[in-house]
């Protein structure tokens, strides 16, 4: 296992798992800070792209519609998953958000007829356990801590909409980072009307503000998703897809001592169902 892979593997996954706390502590609203998200990390990801010494496949009609589909569904997953981190609390959303993966799998039983296996069916009962003991939590915590648990679940099926585009992109050959450049300027694309038609202020009050949005767009968004797509080329697919649970668990850490958000006793049971239900619903797709 490359040591180099590995390290990058865990250092994406804290780096995503700092995006809700920019989102929190943003001077900007949910809308506009998604929005902010990408169109800031558009530069940086043409200029990799261009730097990039790889064969580019050319595209065509197909990859068009693919490309289309992967950056409105990353549209509407960092939407739903900006105001869910406004809702409830940092842990739940988080957690809620990487139920995406049991929505892959659901999907193609549901559009390919691919029957799931027994141990997927224990990990989708068990995680549905876990989420159920967070919405109780949730109820306590805060008049709308339902909803954003609510946004949280559609923000996962959002994203497994956006893993089943990309995972048909790459299959087609495209390379990491242009695959990232294009998918992420369809994105600022889709979300820029959304995030004018909201209502909320566009622009940062301070330079302090500016830095949050350059901290989520460019560590967050690109070393994040950046690091984790170079992992998942050299790692094995089941360890990498574990592994990547590490993510939510850094997030809760990381709103505990950077936020003061307090985690219950139920909140952290039900996100240890969740995570062993994840893990289980994994290991039964592979």
């Amino acid at each position: 296992m490359p040591p180099f892979a590995l390290l990058a593997l865990f250092t994406g996954a804290t780096c995503i798992a700092l995006s809700p706390i920019w989102v929190r502590v943003s001077e900007v609203g949910p809308t506009a800070s998604a929005f902010w998200r990408v169109a800031l990390a558009v530069p940086l990801l043409w200029l990799l792209q261009g730097l990039a010494n790889n064969r580019q496949t050319a595209l065509d009609r197909r990859h068009a519609k693919l490309l289309l589909a992967a950056g409105a569904a990353f549209a509407g997953d960092l939407a739903f998953w900006h105001w869910s981190i406004k809702f409830t609390s940092v842990a739940n959303s988080t957690l809620l958000a990487n139920l995406a993966s049991i929505f892959v799998t659901l999907a193609v039983w549901l559009v390919w007829r691919q029957r799931p296996s027994g141990l997927f069916l224990t990990g989708l009962a068990t995680a549905l356990a876990g989420v159920a003991m967070l919405v109780r939590t949730s109820l306590e915590f805060s008049p709308t801590a339902l909803l954003g648990d609510a946004l949280g679940v559609i923000t996962a099926m959002f994203y497994a909409w956006y893993l089943l585009s990309v995972k048909d992109v790459r299959d087609l050959g495209i390379a990491t980072v242009r695959l990232m450049a294009v998918t992420t300027t369809i994105t600022t694309a889709f979300l820029l009307p959304v995030a004018l038609a909201s209502g909320e202020s566009l622009m940062p009050a301070t330079e302090i503000g500016w830095l949050k949005l350059l901290g989520l767009a460019w560590i967050s968004h690109s070393a994040g998703q950046g690091l984790i797509a170079y992992a998942l080329a050299h790692l094995p697919a089941a360890f990498s897809s574990v592994s990547l649970l590490f993510q939510p668990v850094m997030a809760a850490v990381f709103a505990w001592v950077l936020l003061g958000e307090p985690l219950v006793a139920l909140q952290v049971a039900g996100g240890v169902v969740v995570l062993a239900g994840i893990y289980l619903a994994r290991r039964g797709s592979n």
